[in-house]
């Protein structure tokens, strides 16, 4: 379905007639899972555009407040629930405005980002994670068993064939596979991305859309080393995380997983995201081939 600043100004007239004066306007990226609107100078209106996303609205109502306190970073506040109406099918939400540039702009100090992101993470580690949604649809199983995504990812490595050493990939992936989660369930945010890390005056200054957060394994939010970052930083991000073995090689299995269905998905009119993602294989094959 469309859903555009028009439909979310009708829902805010409709639900919220306190905001009713305040314009609505697109935001620049235009979101995947949410479509984001302005409204007024201080809050975002977020409309998850498919069914499968619905469910994401209510446990960010509940887990977002409860969270916020004990982060070192803003993360989103919730400020109103929205319920379908005006032809658009699923609840809604109103939060308060984070000021930021998404992480893909610049960065002032790599290094101190990848401390400042390892230090958000271990926060969050630190909520005690009961009652936390478990793995499960509401966030594609994002802290779950990495063979939820085993049929997948075969079936994505022999897609792309020659363009792949096959068999060096596939020893990172049994690898992953074979390094079980045995331990306790923690906290995680479930999609730490670039467009998920806000930073201003080129630091880390927020994390937004907890839509994939749940209790589980964490080695999935692992992925932003080898994804975004390079270097030092990684080396940084990586000291500043007390983690074993075991979980980094998931992590590794994690990034293979969405960079293998990634450029399966691609069009051949798409190089640069190719080249993306076969750069991100080729660190994840040489690092393991190091261990």
């Amino acid at each position: 379905m469309e859903i555009d600043a028009a439909l979310a100004g009708r829902l805010v007239v409709a639900q919220f007639p306190r905001w009713a004066a305040l314009p609505v306007q697109p935001m620049a990226a235009r979101g995947w899972d949410n479509r984001t609107f302005r409204l007024g100078d201080e809050m975002v209106v977020r409309l998850p555009s498919a069914e499968r996303y619905a469910a994401q609205v209510a446990k960010e109502q509940r887990w977002l407040p409860r969270l916020a306190p004990g982060l070192p970073l803003p993360i989103p506040a919730p400020l109103a629930l929205g319920e379908p109406g005006e032809g658009y099918p699923w609840p809604w939400s109103v939060y308060r405005w984070i000021e930021g540039e998404t992480a893909a702009a610049t960065i002032a100090d790599p290094v101190r980002f990848a401390v400042d992101l390892a230090g958000f993470l271990s926060a969050l580690d630190r909520f005690d994670p009961q009652d936390g949604p478990p793995p499960g649809a509401h966030n594609f199983f994002r802290g779950g068993p990495l063979a939820t995504y085993d049929a997948e990812t075969r079936r994505s490595v022999a897609k792309l064939g020659e363009r792949l050493d096959v068999r060096s990939v596939l020893a990172v992936w049994d690898a992953a596979l074979a390094a079980d989660w045995d331990g306790p369930p923690a906290w995680l945010h479930g999609d730490v991305t670039p467009g998920n890390l806000l930073t201003r005056d080129g630091r880390l200054s927020a994390v937004i859309d907890f839509g994939c957060c749940g209790v589980g394994d964490q080695a999935c939010d692992l992925a932003i080393a080898w994804t975004f970052l390079r270097g030092a930083a990684r080396e940084a991000f990586r000291s500043a995380l007390p983690l074993d073995a075991a979980t980094w090689a998931r992590g590794r299995g994690w990034t293979l997983w969405k960079a293998l269905i990634v450029w399966a998905a691609l069009p051949g009119a798409n190089p640069l995201g190719a080249e993306q993602s076969a750069r991100i294989i080729a660190d994840l094959v040489s690092e393991h081939r190091a261990i």
